[in-house]
């Protein structure tokens, strides 16, 4: 019998060799490294503008809101501003038009790479056909299906929102909607001290709101090194914050004239603004992912494996909906790296052990590597070098003493394993000692530290100093 050509199987045609679900940081990561590999991409975004919540509710408005009280605290503590007695006071909606400028930026410039490299935009609601074949459902609520070699779900979370919890009461929000916040508070209750509560506590206590920060836990960042963490508890307190731990809540009662939390430990807080930070949940429910029989948990999270695929083979997730580390610096990489499995059909990267870890508190808090509660624990022997931001020069003439650096390293072969740093600029302060951290063949080594010269003054001599504390404690 001969196979003629026609009865051959014929390569199934698609629109696109894959599409992207979601614009944020891992869908952007994805949707760039196909098309730069030539793949036909298409991206499909339900908001009105690209860049996901990442740049519209989450890192980029937070983080543009910390940076401009963290200007006004800097200003109204300098002595050379403090001609009078009165204090320079902004608006929560003051430094929010700030915010959307940033966003506005943002948007601009990341939807000129999806232009610039070929990537079709369609918008509106995706909803799975099958394994190859996407509905679009338009915001008019016309539907269309688009078709692909490959999928990739970046969708991203969104603040968890228990039922019992009215959302709809012009006084509770959550870290989305707190974004339109229209209202001047003079008291908020923060229900959540994670990053988020965490975050927004230092925002809003630095705007002059007395602020209760409400933590389900027993200690702030307790994933965190925990005199760092103890760090930022000491100076929430100095600041005026109240701090309530482990304590959860049974009741939250919206009234005319502000909100009422009733905890289950029988203790009621009032306030004239609630804000609930307290987990979230990944993006997948509006997904109809029974459509191709891929299971999510309870809190909307699909799994995958090292390439960032899911049960079904041409199906990729990254990002949020993937779980830890819930980091937009990892998504962008995950979304490389997704694409790269996509288009070469193994992955030759991965991420990085040690995923650096930044928290836009006041002052900030950073970190990579070990804790010193995770080596003792392994037993593995280890020395501390400190620097204090306070006896710093640079620190000095900025006005920014508050904080400090540490190092945590190897008693014997010096070789650095961990860094945890509290002060202005600690997230950028921390990738110095990264660099060396991720260097082979002896070159991580705190002696490195010891002889390289550094800019005077700097923030960055906090290196030098640490390192020189740390080589003194060893006998």
């Amino acid at each position: 019998m001969f196979v003629t050509e026609k009865s051959k199987t014929k390569k199934p045609t698609y629109d696109y060799d894959a599409i992207v679900i979601g614009t944020g940081p891992g869908g952007e990561g994805a949707a760039m490294y196909l098309a730069k590999s030539g793949k036909r991409v298409a991206a499909i975004e339900r908001y009105k503008s690209v860049g996901g919540g990442c740049t519209h509710w989450g890192t980029i408005p937070s983080k543009a809101l910390r940076h401009s009280v963290s200007r006004l605290i800097e200003f109204n503590e300098n002595p050379l501003f403090q001609l009078d007695d009165q204090l320079t006071r902004l608006t929560f909606s003051q430094i929010l038009k700030h915010a959307a400028g940033v966003i506005r930026k943002q948007v601009k410039l990341r939807a000129g790479f999806y232009d610039r490299n070929l990537v079709k935009i369609h918008q509106g609601e995706a909803r799975f056909v099958d394994a190859h074949t996407l509905e679009v459902i338009d915001q008019d609520g016309s539907c269309y299906n688009l078709t692909a070699e490959n999928i990739v779900i970046a969708t991203g979370s969104r603040p968890y929102r228990p039922p019992q919890v009215d959302f709809s009461h012009s006084r509770i929000y959550d870290s989305d909607t707190i974004l339109s916040l229209a209202h001047e508070p003079k008291h908020i209750i923060i229900y959540g001290a994670g990053v988020i509560g965490c975050e927004y506590a230092s925002i809003f206590r630095g705007l002059g709101v007395r602020v209760d920060l409400v933590n389900t836990r027993d200690r702030l960042l307790s994933f965190m090194d925990a005199e760092i963490s103890d760090s930022l508890s000491y100076h929430f307190w100095n600041s005026g914050m109240t701090i309530r731990h482990g304590e959860e809540f049974s009741q939250i009662e919206g009234q005319k004239d502000g909100v009422v939390l009733h905890l289950q430990s029988g203790k009621k807080m009032k306030a004239d603004c609630f804000l609930f930070a307290n987990g979230r949940t990944g993006n997948t429910d509006m997904l109809n992912l029974t459509a191709i029989e891929l299971d999510s948990d309870s809190r909307g999270l699909v799994k995958v494996n090292t390439r960032y695929q899911t049960s079904i083979d041409n199906i990729y997730a990254v990002g949020d909906v993937i779980g830890y580390p819930s980091l937009a610096s990892a998504a962008y990489d995950q979304g490389r790296l997704a694409g790269e499995a996509i288009v070469k059909g193994n992955l030759d990267g991965h991420l990085i052990a040690d995923i650096p870890v930044g928290i836009y508190t006041i002052p900030e808090m950073s970190s990579v590597g070990k804790t010193e509660q995770e080596l003792t624990t392994a037993k593995i022997p280890y020395e501390v070098g400190r620097a204090q931001f306070k006896h710093l020069a640079r620190a000095q003439i900025a006005n920014t003493n508050v904080g400090s650096l540490k190092l945590l390293f190897h008693r014997d072969t010096l070789e650095i394993l961990g860094i945890h740093c509290f002060g202005e600029r600690a997230a950028e302060i921390v990738h110095i000692g990264q660099a060396i951290m991720m260097q082979t063949n002896g070159g991580n080594n705190l002696n490195y530290f010891v002889h390289t010269t550094f800019n005077y003054p700097t923030m960055a001599e906090a290196y030098r100093v640490a390192a020189l504390n740390g080589l003194n404690r060893l006998f």
